[in-house]
């Protein structure tokens, strides 16, 4: 219910959204009811963002959209509905450029769908999420950690947080996201490393020289 909108208030309270995540041209997967975009001045350094939805085809190929051509790519409580969820991963993450970011949102199957699937609250629902767990009472559940797995070797795990602060554990069952605050999702920042930064085995820092105002900044005064 709304759940791009709900992640806005606190998407802008953490600055590397709108330093980083949020910054060129973007991609919104599944984003047609409530779309990033839609919060356009909120990102000042976000330019513009496509919504793709069922009308632009399959969601999990992407086959109209070229390799690397958008600065980021925003899904939010899409890839549940999808029957592949890896390949989909694979090609969201294909269309992203060298060094930009994919920012995901599912739910997650103990606060969502709580303990049955098919799901109560969307009959939709093929597949449950969790960050990781060696046992899920869900049939059908996907573990974050391993579903990333599955990327290239030049995509670099930057965020996986479980969406809870609003999450009341103590009532008894029913569905907390038709409330105004209640994520009840997991949120997921992946980065795509450039080729040479893969070559090389990690982010190096630039070649260059610190300036001496840039030094004093960072170091202060010396003693005389």
């Amino acid at each position: 219910m709304k759940e791009c909108s709900k992640s806005i208030m606190r998407r802008m309270h953490e600055p590397n959204f709108s330093n980083r995540y949020f910054v060129g041209k973007g991609l919104d997967i599944g984003g047609g009811p409530d779309p990033l975009g839609l919060y356009l001045e909120l990102f000042p350094r976000m330019q513009g963002v496509k919504i793709w939805d069922k009308t632009d085809g399959n969601a999990e190929t992407l086959d109209t959209i070229e390799s690397c051509i958008f600065d980021f790519v925003h899904s939010s409580h899409c890839l549940e509905h999808l029957d592949d969820p890896s390949q989909a991963l694979q090609n969201w993450f294909r269309v992203l450029k060298p060094d930009g970011y994919l920012v995901i949102m599912v739910p997650d199957e103990d606060m969502y769908e709580q303990g049955e699937f098919p799901s109560t609250w969307n009959g939709d629902h093929k597949f449950t999420f969790t960050i990781s767990k060696k046992n899920s009472w869900s049939p059908k559940s996907i573990n974050i950690l391993d579903l990333l797995e599955t990327l290239d070797e030049n995509h670099e795990i930057i965020k996986i947080q479980k969406l809870d602060a609003s999450y009341r554990y103590n009532i008894p069952r029913f569905d907390q996201s038709l409330t105004p605050i209640g994520e009840c999702g997991i949120e997921i920042i992946i980065r795509k490393r450039p080729e040479k930064e893969v070559e090389d085995g990690g982010r190096m820092p630039p070649i260059g020289i610190v300036s001496k105002i840039e030094e004093f900044l960072l170091t202060g005064f010396k003693a005389s």
